[in-house]
């Protein structure tokens, strides 16, 4: 049995929680830059300014920027988080940091980068590639060999179909079906999909595991 903080004190970090419990984990201490509580569930939660995070974690935001600017600023060895009743094939990958949630589906030969949400009911088909810090929402749906780029939001019950390529910075509406590749920084709602607006891009070196990457942080455009 490992032990796994958290980094987030929200309701985010509550479904987290019960999942590390699920997967026969134990959860140790929460961090929170500006804690409004000083427990959660029988767990202490404590400002991470007073007392620095230590030890296997996983960052409990949801927003993907969130996530990466915190991430960029830890040097911590990040955890991963694996409901029991997610299906997972054995020849796919998910990357440290991560969550894949209940009655989520992740399909032969896909790989989940790091820091990323597989949430509640999701469905990632076979070879798709999931880039870092992506969020896909309940019950949307990827179609095989579909990629998703970095930083990018798939919305609660979006669907996209095979061979599909979305950028870095996307975010793709709850329910659009996407029928067409969507590139960087694009906000696409509807079925089909269109685009509205852009994202302006700003970007930052991240730096994880010895590599540094471009991340791009969300700052919306109008």
């Amino acid at each position: 049995m490992a032990t796994i903080n958290l980094f987030g004190a929200s309701g985010h970090a509550k479904v987290i929680m019960d999942i590390i419990e699920a997967q026969g984990d134990a959860v140790g201490v929460l961090y929170d830059d500006a804690p409004r509580v000083d427990c959660i569930h029988g767990h202490r939660v404590v400002c991470a300014s007073l007392e620095q995070p230590v030890g296997a974690l996983i960052i409990s935001i949801g927003s993907n920027a969130a996530r990466c600017a915190v991430a960029n600023r830890l040097n911590a060895e990040f955890a991963t988080a694996i409901h029991p009743r997610a299906i997972v094939s054995p020849s796919a990958t998910v990357g440290c940091g991560s969550v894949v949630m209940q009655g989520a589906i992740i399909q032969a030969d896909t790989a989940i980068g790091r820091h990323c949400i597989i949430n509640s009911g999701a469905s990632v088909d076979h070879e798709c590639r999931i880039a870092d810090f992506v969020h896909i929402s309940p019950h949307a749906t990827l179609c095989g060999n579909v990629s998703v780029g970095l930083g990018s939001w798939i919305g609660a019950g979006a669907t996209i179909i095979p061979g599909i390529s979305i950028g870095r910075n996307c975010i793709i509406g709850a329910g659009a079906t996407v029928i067409r590749n969507i590139p960087d920084g694009a906000i696409a709602v509807g079925s089909p999909a269109k685009i509205i607006k852009y994202n302006s891009m700003n970007f930052s070196n991240l730096h994880i595991g010895g590599g540094v990457i471009s991340i791009p942080l969300f700052c919306y455009a109008a």
